[in-house]
């Protein structure tokens, strides 16, 4: 397996070993639960006890926090800054200056979408690290998922890492001809122009390769197809994913009760 074409890392863990099915089960139980729970502080009790304990669970808590920190936290901290400035929501203002005016009412509802957005992107987050691509495609089209939506899936997943491969790989060949990409930042901007042609072209190369590759290997072919590597999944997955599915439609249920 080429872990350096996807974000997964591998490691010995409990979530490594649950099916991929029930970890993607997960994360869009921790989303619909973010969403549609009628208690505000859900989306930040995933958050503290249960996305976090989970990235230790994994083994990958290193990982996730620094794309947390990379990431996640700063395009959350932006939202949560622009619905507090901008949401005309609300009547107890806190602080005003000029065209804009802070109300309470406004940080709150900043303040848990922020958190609603650290959920869905950390669930994925935790997806990817802990779930090599080839598992998750396989076992979904052996539940009966068309190879081609599979296919799709799995290209999205990998799309990131591939770029960011191809791109070091060029950063590298560009170096060895003398581009400077190290110096002043008008001078890395100009660099930019000669990393970007070479990364878009092989970008459409690779697509037709990819396109040939998965023709040879049969890919539209109507028969059925076997794997070499079973993916395991065991009954604690079963009750698991069930688990998720009925917390997923009490909380909905609890939201239409409650309104």
């Amino acid at each position: 397996m080429h872990e350096r074409l996807s974000f997964y890392v591998h490691r010995d863990s409990p979530l490594h070993r649950l099916n991929p099915l029930t970890k993607l089960t997960m994360v869009f139980a921790f989303i619909l639960l973010s969403f549609g729970s009628p208690w505000y502080w859900t989306p930040h009790i995933l958050i503290v006890l249960v996305i976090l304990p989970l990235s230790f669970i994994g083994r990958v808590q290193r990982e996730y926090l620094l794309t947390a920190a990379r990431l996640i936290f700063p395009a959350a901290g932006f939202l949560f800054l622009m619905q507090s400035l901008f949401q005309p929501i609300g009547q107890t203002v806190w602080f005003r200056w000029w065209v804009l005016e802070v109300t309470h009412e406004a940080v709150a509802f900043a303040f848990v979408n922020a958190a609603r957005i650290i959920v869905m992107v950390s669930s994925f987050t935790l997806l990817l690290l802990t779930t090599h691509p080839s598992e998750l495609m396989s076992d979904l089209t052996r539940r009966g998922l068309p190879s081609q939506f599979a296919y799709v899936i799995i290209s999205t997943l990998q799309i990131i890492p591939q770029m960011q491969a191809k791109a070091q790989t060029i950063i590298a060949a560009q170096r060895s001809r003398g581009l400077d990409t190290q110096s002043s930042f008008v001078k890395r901007v100009g660099a930019l122009v000669p990393l970007v042609g070479p990364l878009v072209f092989g970008s459409l190369v690779e697509v037709e390769e990819r396109a040939i590759a998965i023709e040879a290997r049969g890919f539209t072919s109507s028969h059925a197809k076997t794997s070499l590597r079973e993916i395991p999944d065991s009954r604690f997955d079963q009750i698991l994913r069930g688990a998720l599915i009925v917390s997923v439609l009490l909380a909905f249920v609890s939201r239409l009760w409650l309104s």
